[in-house]
């Protein structure tokens, strides 16, 4: 005879974390952010966890490679760029200018943070599903590039995957050094308008 299987262990609703599994979580990331920010994405996994004060086997449970936490630190800068985004820009009455001021922040970011410039950049032609953060900053460009389309300002074939195009491309432009990266925003936006 069969035992039944009761609720309780068939229930696949995620279980919050507990609170010190997720403060060690947070100071993962945060030395994570630290580092790569420093160095790019020539960091250790022992090092993260030195600098987090917490042991190995911790920083592999939240993050069980060194891929999944660089991708997590990149997700925290697309939402720290979607806030200056929908703080500072969003509501600019010239889609250009707007996105002027966000390529500059992005350009200003990758220059501080060479992980998050280095995911940027590995993002060209990846064919990878974007995270949900960076999916909800290509929404707002889409967003931003039907404002200038209908206001006459933003050419009519320029579409929001372009803008990503862009973002990598000043990525690269960042992390070799290969020109003045505020030049390459102003030629860009100058090459978008109508």
């Amino acid at each position: 005879m069969s035992t039944p299987v009761s609720a309780a262990t068939t229930d696949t609703t995620p279980r919050r974390r507990r609170a010190d599994a997720e403060r060690n979580r947070i100071r993962v990331l945060d030395a994570a952010r630290t580092l790569f920010a420093e160095r790019g994405d020539d960091v250790s996994m022992e090092e993260v966890a030195r600098q987090a004060g917490v042991g190995i086997g911790t920083l592999y449970r939240h993050f069980p490679t060194k891929e999944a936490m660089v991708e997590a630190a990149a997700q925290q800068r697309f939402g720290d760029i979607l806030t200056y985004y929908r703080e500072v820009c969003r509501e600019r009455p010239e889609p250009l200018e707007a996105l002027s001021l966000l390529l500059t922040h992005i350009g200003e970011t990758q220059v501080r943070d060479r992980g998050f410039c280095s995911v940027v950049e590995a993002t060209v032609g990846s064919g990878e599903a974007p995270g949900e953060l960076r999916a909800e900053f290509e929404g707002e460009l889409v967003d931003l590039i039907n404002k200038g389309q209908a206001d006459g300002t933003i050419r009519e074939d320029v579409e929001g995957a372009d803008i990503l195009a862009v973002t990598c491309g000043l990525a690269t432009v960042v992390s070799r050094a290969s020109g003045d990266w505020h030049r390459f925003v102003e030629i860009v936006v100058s090459g978008l308008r109508r």
